[in-house]
């Protein structure tokens, strides 16, 4: 018998809401796959996940939302990585030691979607222009947390090109894993060409940011 520590009732509705959100969001990323986006109505995925469409609106604001599920985890995770960093390490160094950590997972929200989530998203001009949005955020977040960690002003010169660099590295690092996957190279292929690609590109930075916004 389990010794339930926890509301049982508050434990549960989180879970069920989960669960649902989680179905709706795969049916729609099987249609989506499927059909394309565009060509995919918020009704046929309720009527896919059995639920009302009210029920998917309530879980996803906008039609994008049901394929690009990790926006907020993917916007920030720069940011949080350069606020977490260690004592003596550079924002720098720490986005290079978390990338590659990503790239040995291969992990999704680093790129890692699949040969038939990659394709979907640049097939779609909606998926397509949502995620360079999330690339904006990305680096915008990236420079708020570059102000805080060196005490400088959000729009200070310095933050912004910082930021702009950082996220320059990523966002083509990023399309170079889609590239490689639309080209139908397994994980594994990629992760390797992408480990030494990564190195020549974050060198790159070495001069100009080795010591920046070091904790």
């Amino acid at each position: 018998m389990v010794t339930q520590t926890t509301s049982p009732s508050g434990g549960l509705r989180a879970e069920k809401k989960q669960e649902t959100r989680q179905l709706i969001s795969d049916h729609a990323t099987r249609l989506f796959i499927d059909r394309g986006f565009e060509q995919t109505t918020i009704a046929e995925i309720a009527a896919a996940a059995r639920v009302a469409k009210k029920t998917v609106t309530n879980y996803f604001a906008r039609k994008e939302d049901l394929a690009l599920d990790h926006q907020e985890e993917f916007a920030a995770s720069l940011a949080r990585t350069v606020a977490a960093r260690p004592p003596g390490q550079s924002a720098l160094a720490a986005l290079r030691r978390a990338f590659a950590d990503a790239v040995a997972a291969q992990d999704p929200v680093a790129g890692f979607s699949g040969q038939d989530f990659a394709r979907m998203v640049a097939d779609s001009p909606t998926l397509s222009t949502c995620l360079r949005g999330l690339h904006d955020r990305r680096e915008h977040l990236l420079a708020r947390a570059l102000a805080d960690a060196t005490g400088a002003e959000p729009d200070d010169i310095t933050v912004r090109a910082a930021a702009g660099l950082l996220g320059a590295v990523h966002r083509v690092l990023f399309h170079r894993i889609q590239e490689l996957t639309l080209a139908g190279q397994p994980k594994d292929r990629i992760a390797e060409t992408i480990r030494g690609e990564a190195a020549r590109a974050f060198a790159l930075l070495e001069p100009a940011l080795s010591d920046y916004a070091t904790a």
